[in-house]
């Protein structure tokens, strides 16, 4: 056995131990030492209190309902911002600010009937005058590429009454879940993008910059109130801090947690739970930088890398490998069986890249938005693992706004690593964004097969026939090695002890109206 492999094992265990203790306390623990917040609640919930929640990254420049691009941004505003429809913790799409809505056989029409007495966060009653304003803004303004490539199918949103009819030009069956995506919010006010105004279960009050965000229960919620009073979302770009917060109880709860930070969590004080981010984990390849635009250097830096390794490395074995851009949560698009393409292989790895005429390898730089403690952790063992057939990685830290800008939006980078979701479970929002003409393709994926395959998945009607061609292109990604994919990597939450209610849904969002202290 190598000595690699060796200290995993030793790794792995001593985690293991570590993170057993730091939820011993939590009931009816799942094997792995991690329960589920249903599991562990005990007592009444109580109505009333704040929370000081920590979450990893700034909540953006503007906070404009369709100008939201980071994950991480949208994932609090699930509890501002309200669609029509909005998705639940199993997935489903129930009514929101429509209390109802009809579909036509042909799939083209789609009828919501508003609900009365809804308000917004600023006092006034949301009308039919609001939600066209909203659809018709967010057409034209969106900066979600698949939102908007959804949007460009509505032939016509017009008024009846006090219903609202979508008419589109061709069926879409995943057009609900994009409804839930197009904010409603009101037609005359100016000020979204600084003081942004909802009609979900928490209003905006206040934002400092790289600091914090505060939120308050909104009292003339339609809908079911939420338990806490007030929320302090607090941003800690720095891991170190953010455990030394936790350290001193100043955290209630703290959001997206690595399993080595686990094991220095008082447990007496917080208890952990554990779900699935519902990302696409990888390391991201720009595939218009040589030598990574060709395809045989790619696939030899898949053979090469050992995904299982990472896991169990960087979060105890935790976590879901996946083999291309999807993960399990998207059911029957997810193909489990292409984390297996690339079985560890080095003779393989090596055999590729001196077909591809760089048997000595090559240097390459990995850009790492370093307020992510775990992506820094596979950074680290990337650099091991692609040592082994000749590529030096170098690791270039960098803030979260500076990723945003210069790789995100600029596309100024060798590789990186990051975790891609899908804002609505919708195939075409994780894999739309790989073609060759999207604007948000970030690593110039350029494929004609791959794009032929997702023209003809969008424009189809049959379930069957759109979900065989979404699983093909993502089969496509794997057999071409976009990019490296990982993993759709565990999710831990730590939570004081008398807290409950947390949910993990299978998008990427915080649902903090169903969060309570007990009694």
């Amino acid at each position: 056995m190598s000595k690699k492999r060796i200290l995993a094992l030793f790794l792995s265990a001593l985690l293991s131990v570590s993170v057993l203790a730091a939820c011993g306390q939590t009931e009816d623990a799942e094997e792995g030492g991690f329960g589920t917040d249903e599991a562990s609640t005990s007592g009444d919930p109580v109505f009333g209190g704040e929370l000081v929640v920590g979450v990893p990254q700034d909540l953006g420049d503007s906070l404009d309902p369709y100008q939201l691009v980071a994950a991480g941004t949208r994932e609090v505003f699930f509890n501002v911002y309200e669609g029509l429809v909005k998705p639940n913790a199993d997935g489903d799409f129930e009514p929101a600010v429509a209390e109802s809505y009809e579909i036509s056989d042909d799939g083209l029409t789609y009828t919501f009937v508003l609900r009365e007495g809804v308000k917004f966060h600023n006092g006034a009653d949301v009308t039919i005058d609001d939600v066209l304003y909203s659809y018709e803004t967010c057409a034209a303004t969106t900066v979600i590429e698949t939102l908007a490539a959804a949007l460009s199918n509505v032939q016509d949103v017009k008024a009846d009454g006090n219903s609202v009819v979508i008419t589109l030009a061709e069926p879409s069956p995943d057009f609900l879940s994009y409804a839930s995506m197009v904010y409603i919010v009101p037609a005359d006010y100016a000020d979204q993008a600084t003081s942004p105004v909802g009609t979900g279960p928490f209003k905006f009050v206040s934002r400092s910059v790289q600091d914090n965000m505060v939120l308050e229960k909104f009292a003339d919620y339609y809908g079911t109130p939420a338990y806490l009073d007030k929320v302090t979302v607090k941003v800690y770009e720095d891991p170190n801090a953010k455990m030394t917060a936790l350290g001193a109880g100043a955290l209630d709860m703290a959001i997206h947690m690595t399993a080595d930070q686990l094991a220095s969590i008082d447990q007496a004080e917080y208890k952990t739970i554990e779900g699935t981010m519902n990302l696409a984990v990888g390391m991201y390849l720009n595939n218009t930088v040589e030598p990574l635009n060709i395809p045989e250097v790619r696939q030899a830096m898949n053979y090469a890398v050992d995904c299982q390794y990472i896991l169990d490395m960087t979060s105890d074995g935790h976590g879901t490998l996946i083999g291309t851009s999807m993960y399990p949560a998207f059911g029957k698009y997810f193909d489990e069986s292409l984390a297996e393409t690339y079985s560890p292989d080095l003779d393989k790895a090596k055999e590729l890249m001196e077909e591809a005429g760089y048997a000595n390898g090559f240097n390459l730089k990995i850009t790492v938005p370093s307020n992510y403690d775990i992506y820094m952790q596979m950074a680290e063992v990337l650099e091991q693992e692609l040592a082994q057939i000749g590529i030096k990685l170098t690791i270039e830290p960098v803030e979260w706004d500076t990723w945003l800008s210069d790789v995100y939006t600029a596309h100024k980078f060798e590789s990186t690593i990051i975790g891609f979701d899908a804002a609505t479970l919708s195939a075409g929002a994780m894999l739309n964004r790989w073609m060759s003409t999207d604007p948000s393709n970030m690593i110039g994926y350029n494929d004609p097969v791959y794009d032929e395959l997702m023209t003809k998945a969008m424009a189809s009607t049959d379930d069957e026939e759109q979900t065989d061609l979404y699983k093909q292109a993502a089969a496509r990604l794997n057999e071409n090695a976009a990019n490296l994919y990982i993993e759709d990597m565990a999710d831990f939450v730590v939570m004081k002890q008398d807290l409950a209610g947390y949910q993990f849904y299978p998008l990427y969002v915080m649902d903090l109206s169903k969060i309570y202290h007990t009694a």
